[in-house]
This record gives C-alpha cells, structure tokens and sequence, in this order.
C-alpha cells in the first residue's frame, strides 16, 4: 500500500509531504482548491505522461516521490529482481522528476527507469478510477483477468496458455517442414551425399600427419640414401676415413701413456668419440636397411593426398576442418529428420491441438458460470448507486481459433439505464457513471482484487441522499480489504471515511499555494458542516455534520 507521498513545486503545491494509513480516507475541500493535484502527482510517479506546464511557475523543475509497502506482493517482488531494480526489502519507491523544459526522469529505488518499467510497476501498485485515463477495467486483458482471478481461475488459464504455446511451437514446425518439403527433400539427398562422401575419405588430422611425413620422406629415398652411405664412407670405409685415423691415433696416445701419464685425458676423450663414431656408423647402416623405396607405395600415399586435397577444395576448408565439415552435415541432417519425422510430428501436432481444445473448453464452462454470477452481482450493486434499471454483463466473444487466453474474449458491458442496450464498458460516455460502474466492479471483486491501493475521483458525481450514503458505505467496506482514497464533495461518502484530509489554497507572497492537512474529530464536523451548509454554518448544520460523523455534537 502507498505509505507516503512527497511532492516539491508540482502546479501549485510548493512543499508537500503525506503520510498514509490503511482504510477508506475521503480528500474533500472546496471547488477548485486542488484536490486533483494528488492523484495527478500520483499519476506522474506511476509512469503517466507530464509537461513543462505542472512544474510551479517560476520553479527549476518539479518533483514527485511515492513510497510503497510491497511486503504482500511476491508477484511485485519478483518484477523487480527480473528488471534490476529492487530496493530495501519489503518496499518501492517511485520517484520522477519534470524540468521546466518538459524533460522527465524516472526512479524505481533509486534506479534509473524507463517510464514503461514505472507503469508496469504503477498497474500492480495503484489503480485510479473515475473521469482519468488511467484505468485498467477499461483493458480488454484487465478485465479476463479480473474475472478469472474472481472465479478462482488463475490455474486453469495458465495450463490454457502453457497448452496453446506448446502446441503453437508444434504447429509451427509442421508448416516450416510441409511448406519447405521439396526444398527440404532436395537438402537432405545433398547432404547425404555429402556425409558418405566425407565417411567414404575417412579423414583424421592424425593420419594426415603422418601421410605428410612419410611422403616427404619416401619422395626423397634415394637422396637419403645416398646420403647415409656417404657418411659411412666418411667414417669408415674410405681410404681416410675418420675412424681408421682415429683408431691409428688412439693406438699412439695409448704408447706414449708410458712414457706420460697427462696424455690419459685427451686419450679418455678420444675413446669416447671413437665409441660414438662407431655407433653412428651401425645407425647410418640400419637406416638404409629399413628405408622403403617402393614406387608402388609412394604413388598410394600421393593420390591420398591428392583425394584429401580434392575434398577440402570442394567443401572450401582447409584439411585439418574437414572432421568439422562432417560433424556439421550429421547435425544438419538430424534437425532436417526424415519423411517419418514429418508423420509424427503431424501426429504431436494433432494431439497437442487436443490437449488445449481439452483445457481451454474445461476454463470456458468456469468463465460462463462465473460471469453469470459477477454479471448479476454487479447489476444489483448498479441498483443501489442511482442507475436504477441499469444492467451489467461479462460478455465471452467467441473466438473462432483461439489463443493463450481462451477460447473467447471477456468484455464487460453495460446498459446505464433501463431500455438501452448493452455495449462495451470503455464506450460508457459519462464519467460518473463510468466512476460507479468501477465502484460497483471493485466492490464485488475486491475479494480477489490484486491492486492493493484504489483512488476513486468524485465517483459521487450526479448522485446524492440516500444514493450517496450508499456510496460511502461501499467505500468503507472496500477499504477493509484495500487501502481506498476518495476525492468527494458529498457529506454523506466523507462522513463514512476513516480519516479525512481537507484540501484548500491560499495566497502566500502573491502567489497561490495548495495545501492539505490531516482533520481531528472536531475539523472533521466543521469540514462536513461546510460541505453540508455552505458558507454560513450554523448549530443546525454543524449537529447534522456530528451525527453523519456518528458523533455527539
């Protein structure tokens, strides 16, 4: 519920700050004093559109804070944490600024947000009924809801629209795959044409590595061979070769140790190279044993290479990707299926297409039964708020394909008087009625209302007496289960109020301010004396304003 208001040069309220209780207050005070300056203030912190002309004359820009107790409202909660916008915990607070150049800025917590964001955040805080734009039962979508959450249907629809989009996403598959058959035919042929081609290769990076090395390496046989035999000539069997010299200087060295000992290093040194020599001259002989010079060899592995690299030209990829090429024409040909894909999805299609009809005709029969109960709920409420003969009906329009929502479209209608027809409820021409009408609504759904704070400008137009007694009962009787505002003129709906704030204006400095201030008991008759004498109050005036108020005077 709104727990306090701040308002800072908007129109002609300078400094304004309220704090709110729960219960029915009435907002009364004399024509033209302002008391719509509140609920346009509220207006432009729920998200409304605002201009350069209700910033104060002479004033920067004005400024408009509203602070709401969210702890009751999980549905709220959840909107906040999903938008990134979410505060202390248990509370919300809506702050929007308005330059004198009509520029606007939007706060959620302390947040910058769009005015989307506070509007959708406004329609599940706030709800202003009477002659204003902003009223939900006017929306097509407001009022199923309204009349599904009344009749405990909340469920139902949301099995109906889980059933309508699993089988939309069905359906959907089933046109793409029916209209692009052909086309899909001809893709797939291709395709698996394509994956035996590649299996048919059967490439691996790690294959192609060795293929490489051991072409490079058969392609130059005889050259390799030419060159190990030249090393074991150079170390062993020419006329001078290394080891034949060594061996003769290791023999020497191996002499002069006798004659001295220093020489044992250098001779040390020589063994050793003469061992690695030797070992080098084994290796160079295996090396030409084991080396493969088949011609017949070195032509499979070039046309390998030459199939490999006719396939990765083909498909435009580098060797190494042609595993990837693969991998991705096997997925392609699983999301494309086959002709038997298409039966069963035709088959999902059709059972899917039940599964809703099945749902959405269950939450038919429950919408008709409940709307004929609000219908005549709400007809009878009419009866009593000065639309004697009036009719109200919740209308279900029939709709030939369905959707998320149903098998029909709810519209609430209205006759506002005996002998006319129905027709939709947003074409209700006079305010006051459309005020009461929405009274009416409120009053016979607030057990299921999710709006926790309802404002109801002058919903006692054209009305008074008894009718307007009757108001303010219904009023307070919405207010045990809402927090409910009411800007009145009528005595008889202020006097049924919990608390009751006056509203005037005054001259300070040349200039006009508002100003609104909670009444005590005793203001409170002096205020419905006024309202109900005029100008001159006299004793008479002032004990009929005690006993509406239930007061001794």
């Amino acid at each position: 519920m709104l727990i306090n208001l701040t308002i800072r040069d908007f129109v002609i309220v300078d400094s304004l700050e309220l704090d709110f209780s729960s219960g029915f207050t009435a907002l009364t005070g004399e024509t033209g004093a302002g008391k719509s300056i509140l609920i346009d203030a509220l207006s432009l912190a729920l998200g409304e559109r605002g201009d350069a002309g209700m910033v104060r004359a002479g004033c920067e820009k004005a400024e408009i804070g509203a602070e709401f107790d969210i702890s009751a409202m999980p549905p709220l909660q959840s909107w906040l944490r999903e938008q990134e916008l979410e505060g202390d915990e248990g509370i919300c607070l809506l702050r929007r600024t308005l330059d004198a150049m009509g520029r606007s800025r939007g706060f959620i917590n302390g947040r910058s947000a769009t005015l989307q964001q506070m509007r959708e955040a406004g329609e599940m805080l706030l709800d202003i009924h009477g002659q204003h734009a902003h009223q939900s039962l006017l929306r097509a979508d407001s009022q199923r809801d309204l009349l599904d959450s009344h009749a405990g249907l909340g469920k139902q629809a949301e099995e109906v629209a889980n059933a309508f989009k699993a089988w939309q996403t069905l359906h959907r598959r089933r046109q793409q795959l029916e209209q692009n058959a052909e086309a899909v035919a001809a893709e797939r042929e291709l395709l698996s044409f394509q994956r035996r081609e590649l299996e048919t290769l059967n490439f691996s990076v790690n294959d192609w590595t060795s293929l490489q090395a051991d072409h490079s390496r058969l392609g130059h046989a005889a050259s390799l061979l030419e060159t190990a035999q030249f090393g074991v000539d150079v170390l062993s069997e020419a006329d001078t070769a290394c080891l034949a010299q060594l061996n003769a200087l290791v023999t020497r060295l191996r002499s002069g140790l006798e004659f001295d000992a220093g020489l044992q290093d250098t001779l040390t040194m020589l063994e050793s190279a003469q061992n690695e020599l030797q070992e080098a001259v084994y290796a160079l002989r295996h090396y030409q044993e084991r080396l493969d010079t088949d011609p017949q060899q070195l032509q499979q592995q070039e046309q390998r290479i030459a199939d490999v690299m006719a396939a990765a030209r083909k498909y435009r990829v580098t060797p190494e990707q042609l595993p990837e090429t693969l991998a991705g024409i096997v997925a392609r040909l699983d999301e494309l299926g086959g002709s038997a894909d298409l039966d069963e999805l035709a088959k999902q299609d059709e059972a899917a297409r039940g599964a809703y009809l099945k749902a959405a005709m269950k939450l038919s029969e429950a919408r008709i039964t409940a709307a004929d109960t609000l219908s005549t709920e709400i007809t009878a409420a009419m009866q009593t708020l000065a639309m004697q003969g009036g009719k109200f009906s919740v209308a279900l329009l029939h709709l030939n394909e369905g959707n998320a929502h149903g098998l029909e479209m709810v519209e609430f209608q209205v006759a506002a008087n005996q002998g006319t027809p129905l027709r939709n409820l947003a074409k209700v021409a006079s305010g006051g009625e459309l005020s009461r009408i929405s009274l009416a609504i409120q009053v016979a759904a607030s057990r299921a209302a999710t709006v926790p704070t309802l404002i109801f400008d002058e919903v006692d137009s054209g009305i008074g007496g008894r009718v307007a007694e009757i108001v303010g009962s219904l009023l307070k009787q919405l207010g045990k289960r809402h927090q409910v505002m009411c800007v009145t003129h009528l005595p008889q709906v202020a006097a049924q109020a919990d608390a009751q704030w006056q509203v005037s204006k005054a001259a300070h400095a040349g200039k006009t301010l508002s100003n609104i201030r909670v009444l005590n008991k005793d203001e409170r008759i002096e205020e419905i004396a006024r309202m109900l004498g005029g100008v001159k109050i006299t004793e008479t005036t002032l004990k009929h304003a005690a006993e509406l108020l239930g007061t001794p005077a």
